[in-house]
């Protein structure tokens, strides 16, 4: 599996909950703080729920 740096880049003022919920269980809490994961289904489908709220460094996604 590929690795994948992901950054919080926006506020979740104003997000909906399940959004908020993303991006938690993708392991953000604050702006400007990283992680990385490896790829898998269910965490591309966290990505493509908040990708306007974060960045990706390394191995890109298509967004669509």
């Amino acid at each position: 599996m590929s690795k994948v740096k992901i950054v919080l880049k926006k506020s979740l003022i104003g997000s909906t909950e399940q959004q908020k919920s993303a991006v938690y269980s993708l392991g953000l809490k604050k702006i400007g703080q990283s992680v990385e994961v490896n790829l898998n289904p269910v965490i591309e489908g966290q990505i493509n729920k908040v990708r306007h709220l974060i960045a990706l460094e390394g191995n890109s996604i298509e967004r669509k």
